[in-house]
């Protein structure tokens, strides 16, 4: 590692709280790497849902408000420190945070495989227990129980660091790690499957958006919910419905679009009014799934839907290591492709995440790190 320098530029999250906690310093020092790890000279990064709920503490179960309200930028004001990752646990400061590296290895570990240098990688961010892997308590996120992406250079366990071969800019490749693979975990959950008619809601977004991709990968008749003013670029992600967000009686426009009234499974990520609506447009024994609450993550739920209506009400976070093998696949195979909304030098992360809550893009943002 002697032809690497010794410091490098990185964006520290140093506390709970607003877009000040964000704080970009010249002099961090190179991660060290260990054992069964690789060093990556990081690229391009992508911008996802969980940067802006850790740095606000909105996993806090003290709070109530959805992700898109003012807390998402100024921090939320309760107690959230005992509680404010996705774990329930508290994080540790300062924080590189960033689950979307697309780099190259520049260096690896003892008992990692010297020829793994110079591969182009993604990195699986839900870093699981290496002995123990299937077990989903003792999984880590990136850049949050360990430094990510937004950084010059970062390690990573080398099972984690995926080679990928492909004729995408890393840019491009950035947009996949967390909404595609938080997408398809979503899809393989739910056991979607041809045929079948699935809703999704937020369809603009940087999974919702890679959802409707993957479900109709899957061949299922997709029906895509988003507000009034992305309809048409959501429609050219390819749906075989659209239907705004803001109409009167969304569960009854769902049933008219939806062929023969039939829902089989519904992905929310959205949650609030629209959860109502999604639950109940479902046919008996459908399926209902989540990841995110960017709305409201308190919604009410009369039991007699579920247990009446026979359904399965499915949350999916941690992932099993096939997801991501299988995600970077499609992505070779140019099975599915990047929605890259915009790109931010890593100078201007405070403007790209204040522009990433007001969601009115449609796709991902990407943080440059090096240009390249």
């Amino acid at each position: 590692m002697n032809h690497l320098p010794t410091t490098m530029k990185a964006c520290l999250l140093v506390g709970n709280g607003g877009l000040e906690m964000l704080e970009i310093h010249n002099d961090v020092a190179v991660p060290t790497v260990v054992p069964g790890d690789v060093l990556i000279k990081v690229h391009a990064c992508g911008m996802n849902n969980t940067d802006i709920n850790t740095r606000t503490g909105w996993y806090s179960k003290t709070v109530g408000d959805g992700t898109t309200t003012e807390g998402a930028t100024s921090g939320f004001d309760s107690d959230v420190d005992a509680d404010s990752t996705w774990g329930g646990a508290p994080m540790t400061f300062p924080r590189i945070q960033g689950a979307d590296p697309a780099g190259t290895i520049v260096a690896v570990g003892d008992g990692v495989d010297t020829g793994r240098i110079g591969e182009r990688v993604m990195v699986d961010p839900w870093l699981r227990d290496a002995e123990d892997p299937t077990d989903l308590s003792k999984a880590g996120y990136y850049g949050s129980e360990r430094n990510g992406g937004y950084a010059e250079y970062t390690t990573a366990p080398a099972h984690h660091a995926v080679k990928v071969e492909c004729g995408l800019s890393n840019q491009e490749l950035a947009t996949f790690s967390c909404s595609y693979s938080t997408a398809e975990n979503m899809l393989a959950r739910a056991r979607l499957s041809d045929g079948e008619i699935i809703v999704i809601s937020g369809a603009s977004g940087g999974v919702g958006s890679a959802l409707v991709q993957l479900a109709k990968r899957r061949g299922a008749y997709v029906i895509a919910i988003a507000g009034g003013s992305k309809l048409d670029q959501v429609r050219d992600v390819g749906p075989d419905a659209v239907i705004d967000r803001g109409v009167s009686d969304l569960a009854s426009a769902i049933k008219d679009a939806a062929p023969g009234g039939r829902v089989d499974v519904t992905a929310d990520v959205v949650g609030g009014d629209t959860y109502t609506a999604m639950i109940a447009s479902l046919r008996r024994g459908g399926r209902y799934v989540t990841a995110g609450a960017i709305a409201a993550p308190i919604v009410d739920l009369d039991l007699r839907t579920l247990y009446l209506h026979d359904l399965e009400l499915i949350g999916a976070t941690v992932f099993q290591a096939p997801v991501y093998r299988n995600l970077v696949s499609y992505i070779e195979r140019g099975e599915i492709r990047p929605l890259l909304a915009k790109v931010f030098p890593l100078d201007d992360i405070r403007e790209a995440q204040e522009q990433f809550i007001r969601k009115s893009h449609v796709g991902n943002f990407v943080i440059d790190i090096d240009g390249t």
